[in-house]
């Protein structure tokens, strides 16, 4: 386990929230480095430059961070003239799926614009009192160009195997459910600006929520967690089906999905763990009997939205680790599932379904799973795109890695250039 390490920070942070007119398009401000995004519909937070970070791993990586956050928000200087969750200091973040891998961070920008129901306003956050900078759009993103695609160490036909014997456990009484992802490389001739695949999924994918933190990048269907005034929610995704594109048909599918034993069961697993691990910290909950089916451009999940009502103060951040991982992307019960990834995944997931989001002074926040996702190699010609399946006792692995290329779509799509 490593100790976390704290970027130079000298004296107390200054934190400055003000409205401001609407700038248009939050993602057009960002500029090509050092920028952080979380919108969903239009509106969200972007940022730019680093005031503060933090970088940790091992088990310990969620307490670190979330300590770190508190000490850091108790000593700096706030004005803030908006006073919405999200206004304030701000620090976005991801974290690791697995407790041994490196990367998991924490950054509170220099620059933060946001908006939400009709608000617009700008943070400017540093050691010493600043100007606010001018808020418009940037240079217009450098698209991908020659893209190719390569299976990742683990081809198609070996996990297909994996699959199988996930199945095998499974029926063996070994364990309900595990999630085994796979990853697919891409490479592109010049250093990606991530500009340009995240104005594409957020463009694409609007009831999504689109995401970059340090090289890590996506647009998730699956809220993790969301703290705002004490009103929890959760929501969760389990079972999944491929769109056609003929609306009759997809009609149709979204109906055998609704009925599907395997789907529902594979859904109820997911919908169980989050109630459980919310349950501690919430007075009550609502957690429906039954699944809708959330309708995405490429594909159909049963969805469950849980809520809840805090009764002991925790932060986002601390429910987010409360969290994780859940069934949705590790499987059931938790301890076999993550076990058995490790046996047989074949597969570094790096921050792929850890936590990702962002988290104020207050403790609200929004953190999603890192799903739908890409992380960007250190050259910034290869990009690592990911995709998960919930394999139960009936899962056939020639569906399974159908269902994983369409959850591949949205990222794959995004890095394709728009002439080909």
């Amino acid at each position: 386990m490593s100790n976390p390490v704290l970027a130079d920070v000298i004296g107390p942070l200054l934190v400055r929230s003000a409205p401001i007119a609407d700038p248009g398009e939050l993602l057009a401000l960002l500029p090509e480095d050092d920028a952080f995004a979380w919108v969903h519909a239009g509106d969200g937070l972007v940022g730019w430059g680093r005031a503060a970070e933090l970088r940790t791993s091992g088990a310990d990586r969620f307490t670190h961070a979330a300590t770190w956050w508190s000490e850091l928000a108790s000593h700096a200087v706030v004005r803030d003239d908006v006073d919405v969750p999200g206004s304030g200091l701000v620090a976005f973040g991801s974290f690791t799926f697995t407790d041994d891998a490196e990367g998991s961070v924490l950054v509170v920008p220099e620059v933060v614009v946001g908006r939400r129901d009709g608000v617009t306003w700008v943070t400017v956050i540093d050691t010493s009192i600043s100007a606010v900078p001018p808020i418009a759009p940037t240079s217009a993103p450098r698209d991908p160009v020659g893209t190719a695609f390569a299976d990742g160490p683990v081809d198609s036909l070996t996990w297909q195997g994996l699959v199988a014997e996930a199945v095998r456990r499974i029926v063996a009484g070994d364990l309900d459910k595990v999630v085994l992802a796979r990853d697919l490389i891409a490479t592109v001739d010049e250093p990606l600006d991530v500009r340009s695949p995240l104005s594409r999924l957020a463009a694409e994918y609007p009831s999504c929520w689109t995401f970059h933190v340090d090289g890590f990048f996506g647009s998730t269907p699956e809220m993790l967690v969301r703290l705002e005034r004490g009103l929890v929610t959760s929501r969760v995704l389990a079972g999944t089906i491929r769109r056609t594109g003929d609306d009759a048909h997809d009609l149709a599918l979204a109906g055998s999905l609704a009925r599907s034993s395997k789907d529902l069961e594979e859904h109820e697993y997911a919908v169980r763990s989050v109630a459980d691990a919310l349950a501690p910290h919430c007075t009550s909950m609502n957690v429906p009997e039954t699944p809708f089916v959330l309708h995405l451009p490429n594909v159909m999940h049963l969805a469950t939205d849980v809520t809840g009502v805090m009764r002991n103060g925790a932060s986002a951040l601390t429910l987010a680790a409360s969290l994780h991982p859940s069934a949705a992307v590790g499987g059931t019960p938790t301890d076999a599932a993550v076990r058995l990834i490790e046996q047989i995944e074949l597969l570094d997931r790096g921050r792929y379904a850890g936590p990702v989001g962002w988290i104020d002074a207050r403790g609200d926040g929004e953190w999603g799973i890192g799903l739908r996702a890409a992380q960007v190699e250190d050259d910034g010609r290869t990009v690592r795109l990911f995709a998960g399946c919930g394999i139960v006792a009936d899962s056939v692995p020639a569906d399974e890695l159908a269902e994983s290329n369409a959850k591949l779509i949205p990222v794959r799509d995004a890095l394709t250039p728009r002439d080909d």
